[in-house]
């Protein structure tokens, strides 16, 4: 699943507008405009692949300024706590794999607690337990870290589109 494939499914499990897609990338620090974001929310057929106009290809860097600014949008801005950057580092740098990072900051946006989860998952078909979530949201380098495939990630964004659209 590429990231332009995970704002899509987001997009629509949370029911945002074109109009909002350009406030929250801009709460996550980056200007994108109603027509950009058309583009990156556009699938692109594989026959025609050479059609480069139709779409833009959604960066991790673009992932996950969306990410933080949906964050804000549903939670709104926090203030750095003394000793802390202004601003801080890149999720994708410390974790290439967007799939744990979309889970965390779903979690953290939605306020979603552990059970919250486990029950999206659940609407989704997909039996998870405690200790697998929790896996899959821990800091990557801990021990009881485990990547999130493709297949966690799409149950979870289809369970959030049952949840939240009914």
């Amino acid at each position: 699943m590429d990231n332009n494939d995970i704002l899509i499914r987001l997009r629509y499990a949370l029911e945002i507008k074109n109009k909002e897609m350009t406030e929250i990338f801009k709460l996550g620090e980056m200007e994108v405009t109603v027509p950009e974001v058309v583009k990156i929310l556009t699938k692109v057929d594989d026959e025609f692949e050479d059609d480069n106009d139709s779409q833009i290809k959604c960066s991790n860097s673009m992932l996950d300024a969306f990410l933080n600014g949906l964050i804000i949008y549903k939670r709104g801005k926090q203030d750095p706590k003394p000793g802390q950057p202004d601003k801080p580092e890149p999720s994708f740098t410390r974790s290439p794999n967007m799939n744990n990072i979309l889970l965390k900051k779903v979690k953290i946006a939605l306020a979603l607690t552990t059970e919250d989860m486990l029950d999206i998952f659940a609407k989704a078909g997909l039996r998870v337990t405690k200790g697998e979530l929790g896996a899959l949201l821990r800091k990557e380098g801990h021990k009881n870290y485990k990547e999130c495939l493709d297949n966690f990630a799409r149950n979870f964004l289809k369970g959030l589109a049952i949840q939240y659209r009914g």
